[in-house]
């Protein structure tokens, strides 16, 4: 870990400034050199706080790509420019961090991909939920076998009035979609990694447009323009897996709901079962008798001390830059990253047609070139 990871920024805005930045600030082996945004002055002030004294700012990524000198980037921009600015890093002989989703489309996070196996550098997607504590206790209950086989799964993402109303969050052209891309894309990622499974068989969508036209509306951020929510208030997928697994995708920033809460999975296994309702707990069968057990994930146990703990975003920065500097595997593979998309936009399209889309190759196949021929390759 002794070589000096020189990083570039690009996307200012809030996921840059909330997680991205500080973070990477805090890591030893990181030097935040180049700062791009649209606006300039974002970039000057992220480049301010967080920059080396010769950092450089820039509104075009281009430019700063051609300036060279960057070991990985970072890109923190709406979902319509991920794939672009992504294979043009890597082109440019960087390692890519991307936020999430991968991508809007399927083909433009195929492209990404395709790209980082052609340049032979590193690629991942910011889905900091699998760094969580309780994400990290469940998956190696999940490896070791504790859960049996998971058959059957919720991804859930759940607002009851919570409709970002700054940025492009409510553009679809930007941003492809509104709850499902961008919170049930966490929650559809954390579930799939727990079950392990990356073959999509079938999903069959369901897209409302039911609350976001509402004036003067209850929402954790101020009240929503009507005449800028161009994307839907919930979204719902049924996604059945080629050995017969299921998972029921919910997802919502406005929905008359009285229990909610995002990027949490519940399992069922033939073994045991574990939801993240209230904390980690895991319920089963033993000895004749039903049982629940709640995890205790804080440290300390001593009296007014709770312990040094790493949050899930230096956890994903440090582990990330880790995979850099070792040559090792990033914890979130672009492959995997690529088939979260492809459902996500099978939800959609399911939904605008009325019909379940298949990704098996059948003539009434959505997707005939698959991510999942992507995977076998």
């Amino acid at each position: 870990m002794s070589k000096t990871l020189k990083i570039a920024i690009i996307g200012c805005g809030g996921i840059a400034n909330g997680k991205h930045l500080p973070s990477l600030s805090r890591q030893k082996n990181a030097e935040l050199v180049a700062f791009c945004d649209i606006i300039e002055e974002r970039a000057k002030e992220a480049a301010e706080k967080y920059g080396t004294e010769d950092a450089k700012v820039y509104t075009d990524f281009r430019k700063l790509l051609e300036d060279g000198g960057i070991d990985v980037v970072h890109v923190c921009t709406p979902n319509d420019s991920h794939s672009e600015i992504t294979v043009a890093a890597l082109e440019a002989d960087c390692h890519v961090m991307c936020e999430k989703p991968m991508a809007k489309t399927t083909a433009q996070a195929q492209a990404m991909l395709e790209a980082a196996r052609r340049t032979g550098k590193k690629l991942s997607i910011a889905y900091q939920n699998r760094f969580r504590n309780d994400s990290q206790y469940l998956k190696e209950m999940c490896e070791n076998g504790e859960l049996g086989d998971i058959y059957y799964a919720k991804a859930i993402a759940l607002r009851r009035r919570a409709v970002p109303t700054w940025g492009v969050f409510l553009d679809e052209e930007k941003q492809g979609g509104g709850p499902l891309i961008d919170i049930g894309t966490h929650a559809l990622d954390l579930t799939l990694w727990m079950m392990d499974n990356y073959k999509p068989h079938s999903v069959t969508g369901s897209v409302f447009h039911k609350l976001g036209q509402r004036k003067n509306a209850a929402n954790a951020f101020g009240p929503w323009d009507p005449e800028q929510f161009k994307v839907e208030d919930s979204a719902f997928g049924f996604i059945t897996m080629e050995n017969g697994a299921t998972i029921a995708l919910e997802s919502s920033w406005a929905l008359n709901i009285a229990e909610y809460g995002e990027a949490k999975t519940l399992l069922c296994g033939t073994e045991a079962g574990a939801d993240m309702t209230s904390g980690l707990r895991i319920n089963g069968e033993k000895s004749g008798r039903l049982y629940e057990t709640n995890i205790e994930l804080t440290p300390g146990g001593v009296a007014f001390y709770s312990g040094d703990e790493e949050s899930e975003a230096d956890r994903e920065a440090r582990l990330w830059l880790e995979a850099v500097t070792l040559d090792k595997e990033p914890l979130v593979k672009p492959e995997q990253a690529l088939v979260v998309t492809q459902i996500l936009e099978a939800i959609y399209e399911s939904a605008r047609t009325g019909k379940t889309v298949y990704f098996d190759g059948t003539e009434d196949s959505w997707a005939q070139d698959s991510a999942q021929a992507v995977l076998n390759k």
